[in-house]
């Protein structure tokens, strides 16, 4: 029979938890009236739901991106991109996530755009134009993942705020830039630095012209890495309007709220950026573990830094029909913050048993890696394929949604896809 278009969606499926999900059994039930076997049933996790019968949520389209990209939000515009179109080791524009915390400034004029370098750690206060940036540093090019740290958020249970990102909200592109350091030492460096923190010229939401829509920032040891970057170009070409037009930071690795859009000014700080979105709960997790939904005190938060591992089936699309005993292609991409994916592992018995995956080395550090893995299914019936990575440390993607904090943030849980073999 053919398998039900209704039945198999292609998203994440919901997290592993009890409460408000099909009993295994249920599920099992479920599928088998659909016509559908399970041949691996007996190894699926008690309270989990099976890929097939989750919810996709609704497709939009926009001006120059891909019209399977999702909307989350239309005020800010934040859009994610399904797994399967993040298929490419470079990004292409239209198929890269797009997360904004403002309005977008209105045809800016890269002419006369200039960026501001000051602070209470700058030896000087230097305002360079986009022309002194291009022709008085060094141009480089780095292949870089840039992940919103909200990433996976709708799997969290109890529920956090913000926006329900699936597992979209992650890409690789080419940028090209100054290196950050560069400019930075052009200015100079005090012995007491601490932090940057960076402003861009975004519009806050209420309208109010002088009201900072987001200032986050990185320690300096971060700032002063090879790959850090000022970006005028991603991909070869002028960085589109929604990437951050005509010039923005991008600190590959860690959360993509580090990566300035729009960048008018760098202060170097002495102390912990202290800017819109650094402080209380924005882009922080308890410090120490805490209990789902248990509330956690501002002083007990702490700064996400590295992201961290995990892994993205991209191909074949879930919901695809294989031949049972035939061989196929399963591929996708792994990263592991600051680190390097070490391992690359796929399961097609809800992680009974694993089976280990061409993994390649990435072009540069903080680029993600492609893997690829050959897979024959045993017999006819409905299979989840999972992926797991394990990083340079040994530290591996959970199967289950990781320690829940309140702003949903760091899910690195294992990515799968539904399959059928018939």
């Amino acid at each position: 029979m053919i398998f039900p278009t209704t039945l198999l969606r292609p998203k994440q499926t919901p997290p592993i938890r009890t409460g408000g999900f099909l009993k295994k059994a249920g599920a099992i039930a479920v599928l088998t009236a659909a016509g559908i076997e399970m041949p691996f049933g007996d190894k699926m996790p008690e309270g989990y739901r099976p890929l097939a019968l989750a919810d996709t949520g609704k497709i939009h389209s926009i001006t120059d991106k891909h019209p399977d990209m999702r909307v989350l939000n239309d005020k800010p515009l934040n859009m994610e991109t399904p797994a399967h179109l993040l298929d490419d080791e470079v990004t292409p524009a239209d198929r890269m996530f797009v997360r904004n915390n403002g309005i977008p400034p209105e045809n800016p004029d890269a002419d006369s755009w200039a960026l501001t370098i000051d602070g209470e750690s700058a030896k000087k206060q230097v305002t360079l134009s986009l022309k002194d940036l291009k022709s008085k540093f060094k141009h480089h090019t780095y292949h870089l993942q840039l992940e919103c740290g909200g990433n996976g958020r709708s799997e969290f249970y109890p529920s956090a705020k913000g926006n329900q990102w699936s597992l979209g909200a992650i890409s690789c592109a080419l940028w090209t830039g100054v290196r950050l350091r560069d400019v930075l030492e052009y200015a100079g460096i005090k012995e007491n630095a601490v932090y940057i923190g960076y402003y861009g010229t975004d519009t806050h939401l209420s309208g109010d012209p002088d009201k900072v829509v987001i200032s986050r920032g990185v320690p300096i040891h971060k700032a002063l890495e090879d790959e850090s970057l000022i970006a005028f170009q991603m991909n070869g070409k002028d960085i589109p309007l929604l990437h951050g037009y005509p010039l923005r930071l991008v600190t590959g690795g860690w959360p993509a709220s580090t990566s300035g859009k729009w960048l008018k000014r760098i202060a170097i700080r002495d102390k912990v950026h202290d800017g819109p979105k650094m402080t209380g709960y924005s882009y922080r997790v308890p410090c120490k573990k805490v209990a789902p939904g248990e509330k956690v005190a501002k002083k007990d938060m702490c700064i996400i830094e590295s992201m961290p591992v995990k892994s993205l089936i991209t191909s074949p699309v879930s919901g695809t029909t294989q031949k049972p005993g035939q061989a196929f292609e399963v591929r996708g991409q792994a990263w592991a913050g600051d680190l390097e994916v070490a391992r690359m592992d796929i399961s097609y018995d809800f992680g009974s048993t694993w089976m280990k995956c061409d993994l390649k080395k990435p072009r540069n550090r903080l680029a993600w890696q492609r893997w690829a893995a050959s897979v024959a299914l045993p017999e006819t019936g409905y299979y989840e394929i999972w992926a797991r990575a394990t990083d340079s440390q040994g530290r591996m993607q959970p199967m289950i949604v990781p320690g829940w904090n309140p702003r949903g943030y760091l899910n690195n849980a294992c990515h799968r896809i539904a399959v059928k073999a018939g």
